[in-house]
């Protein structure tokens, strides 16, 4: 199997994230698994903070994201729902995408994202890694897709013969959240990008601590010592975390929960000085 599905320990995947129903290859239970995983497994990149490897095998995403109370970013989260997607009979393909967030300038391909073909024959592009911001459930791969997923609108449209841009709906208007082609990834490729997305000098995650939880109503997102959490029509309410109250907020605002000795650490590395 590509995505190593035969590994996925479905019912203790099943207890984390409260999905309910039979699995099947169809598109009810695609959207069903993607709402649940987004639901229930936080995005974060604190092993970097933590000055830890991020391993891609699927045991350890497994025991991170699956049997405890931790989070983790793009590759994790993807990595992960595509062998479970592929256990289950669906066809998965790796994709990878430029984050754009509003901006012009061309960035690496630093994302994992996946094309999905249900047993029906059709084609969803599925994304359970892109933390508050990101798809809630699956959108049709298809030019001018346009959906609602609870309250948040997201679109789906070409730019030019291959290349794809994935947007979601602000009070201001349409923003681009990344863009991709259907150039095919496999996990290797992954491990690549892995490497510099968790240990370059120019990647953003390795700066600062960013935590981010798809809640139903509203987009929680802990980047550095700043929280904010913004609802659907705009509100946005924002405050500094200070360090003595950082193990409550990871836990009641993200579901994250760190040992002492992790916490310490992360103290001491982020808050140095305070």
């Amino acid at each position: 199997m590509t995505w190593s599905g035969e590994e996925v320990d479905v019912d203790a995947y099943v207890a984390r994230t409260g999905v309910k129903g039979d699995l099947k290859p169809d598109a009810e239970t695609l959207h069903a698994l993607h709402r649940a995983h987004v639901a229930a497994i936080p995005f974060e990149n604190l092993e970097m903070m933590l000055g830890r490897p991020v391993p891609l095998e699927l045991s350890a995403v497994q025991d991170k994201l699956v049997r405890r109370r931790r989070g983790g970013y793009c590759y994790e989260h993807n990595l992960l729902f595509a062998a479970l997607l592929e256990r289950i009979g669906f066809s998965v393909r790796g994709l990878g995408a430029r984050v754009r967030l509003g901006s012009s300038s061309l960035r690496p391909v630093t994302h994992m994202l996946t094309r999905v073909s249900t047993g029906e024959g059709e084609e969803w592009l599925c994304d359970v890694g892109f933390g508050a911001a990101g798809l809630r459930e699956p959108i049709p791969l298809q030019d001018g897709a346009q959906v609602r997923q609870g309250v948040w609108e997201f679109g789906l449209a070409r730019e030019g013969d291959d290349l794809w841009v994935l947007r979601n709906l602000r009070p201001d208007g349409w923003r681009d959240l990344y863009a991709f082609t259907l150039e095919e990834r496999h996990p290797v490729d992954y491990v690549v990008l892995n490497h510099y997305t968790s240990t370059h000098t120019r990647s953003t995650f390795i700066r600062r601590p960013v935590v981010q939880y798809a809640a139903k109503e509203a987009r929680r997102m802990l980047t550095g010592r700043d929280l904010v959490i913004e609802s659907a029509d705009g509100e946005r309410s924002e405050r500094a975390v200070q360090a003595g109250e950082l193990k409550a907020v990871l836990d009641r605002e993200f579901g994250i929960e760190l040992s002492d000795d992790e916490l310490g650490e992360l103290e001491r590395v982020h808050y140095a000085g305070e």
